[in-house]
Formats: C-alpha cells, sequence, structure tokens
C-alpha cells in the first residue's frame, strides 16, 4: 500500500504543477508582451515625422509613461483605460527598469475624431513623479497635464516649452490631434510588477531604488537610452 500512496501523491503533485506552471507562464508573457510594445510605441512615436518634439520633451524627462494601447469602453463601465510602463531617468544610472501602471478615466475627450491607439506621457516635474510614485496621481488640479505639440515640423533644436508637469503625445488611429486626459487616474499594477520581478518589488524599488531588474526589459532601455 506504501509505494501506491506515494505514487498517487507524486501523481497529485505533477497534476498542480501543471495547473499552475501554464497560469505563471501566462502571466510572466503577458507583462513581456506588454514590455515589448511599449518598447515598439517609443521607436515609433520617437520617429514619427508628426511628433518631431518629442525628443526634445523626452531629453528633459524626469519619467516617461509608455501606454501602446488605450481603449474606448470596456475597461471599466463608461470609462476608458489601459496598461502601460513607468520608466524613470537617473542622471548617473540611465533610464529604469519598467514598473507596471493603469490608466483609467471616466472619460477621455478627443478633440479631433478617432480611436486612441497609443500615448506616451512625458513627466517633467518630481511632483507628478512622486505622484505617480504614492499612486495618487489623477491629472488635472495639482498636477498639469498639457498636449504636446503635434505635427509642426520643427527641428530638434528647437526651444521645448516646459511648464507644465506632463505632456501627453497620443496617436489616435491614423489621426494625430490633441487629447485631453483630464481626470484620468494612474493606478500602480503591483501583481504584475511582483510577478515579473519579484515578491514585494513596488514601483518605488523598481524605478527609483533600482533593487530589481529583468534581462528581458533591456531592450525598452536601450532603446530609451538613447535619448
Amino acid at each position: 500500500m506504501l509505494p501506491m500512496r506515494r505514487f498517487m501523491l507524486a501523481g497529485l503533485a505533477m497534476l498542480a504543477l501543471a495547473l499552475v506552471g501554464p497560469r505563471s507562464a501566462m502571466a510572466a508573457s503577458e507583462q513581456q508582451e506588454l514590455v515589448e510594445k511599449a518598447r515598439f510605441t517609443f521607436e515609433r512615436m520617437i520617429a514619427d515625422p508628426e511628433f518631431t518634439e518629442l525628443k526634445n520633451y523626452v531629453k528633459n524627462a524626469r519619467a516617461l509613461l509608455i501606454y501602446p494601447t488605450l481603449v474606448k469602453g470596456g475597461f471599466i463601465i463608461g470609462g476608458e483605460g489601459g496598461t502601460g510602463v513607468l520608466v524613470a531617468r537617473d542622471d548617473k544610472l540611465g533610464w529604469s527598469y519598467p514598473a507596471f501602471y493603469t490608466l483609467a478615466a471616466g472619460s477621455i475627450g478627443l478633440q479631433i475624431g478617432g480611436q486612441i491607439s497609443e500615448a506616451i506621457f512625458v513627466i517633467m516635474s518630481n511632483k507628478a513623479l512622486d505622484a505617480v510614485l504614492d499612486n495618487q496621481m489623477k491629472f488635472g488640479g495639482d498636477i498639469s497635464v498639457a498636449v504636446g505639440p503635434i505635427g509642426r515640423g520643427l527641428g530638434a533644436d528647437t526651444t521645448t516649452n516646459l511648464n507644465a508637469d506632463v505632456y501627453s503625445f497620443a496617436n489616435t488611429e491614423g489621426l494625430f490631434g490633441g487629447v485631453s486626459f483630464e481626470g484620468a487616474g494612474i493606478l500602480r499594477r503591483d501583481s504584475w510588477n511582483e510577478a515579473y520581478y519579484a515578491a514585494g518589488a513596488t514601483p518605488y524599488s523598481i524605478v527609483i531604488e533600482r533593487k530589481h531588474t529583468n534581462i528581458n526589459a533591456q531592450g525598452l532601455r536601450n532603446s530609451l537610452g538613447d535619448y
């Protein structure tokens, strides 16, 4: 009976691994897919002639929020949103590894018709970055958000207006125009941060303290490193 019991216990253990393993792999692949999409979004938008001045803003940025996909409706009832990554810059250490954040809004106003497909928020002030890290970020009020200049065709040496805390650059399915994000909230995704790095990983420990790394995000850091 004892060998049979051991056999049954081993079978149950294997079944448990089979059930848990794929879920862990799926979670990791979802996060890695988002990191890769964030890299593609950054590379595409930074090189797009419609976003000429984005380079100037990025070079002066304290941090970036990159959202590869923002959708209208379906995210929360009557709202819009999506998941993206936060990266912060240190003068000596360069760009950080990404932390995961959700954008949730009751209403995202399109000043020019179209569906938002991707956006980059350029964080210019320590106040705005601190608000994001404290999980209390809401555009408007104490944190000012402005629409970044679009399609001016200006050169890289153009003087950049840095008066706002955050500037948004959004691609709206073939139409490039102003998008209002007033009232949108930025919320951290703790479960994704821990799944991608380690238990206890927080945005602050990832992007400020630099306690966590994931070699699979190096491609994103390399693309950011040029700016």
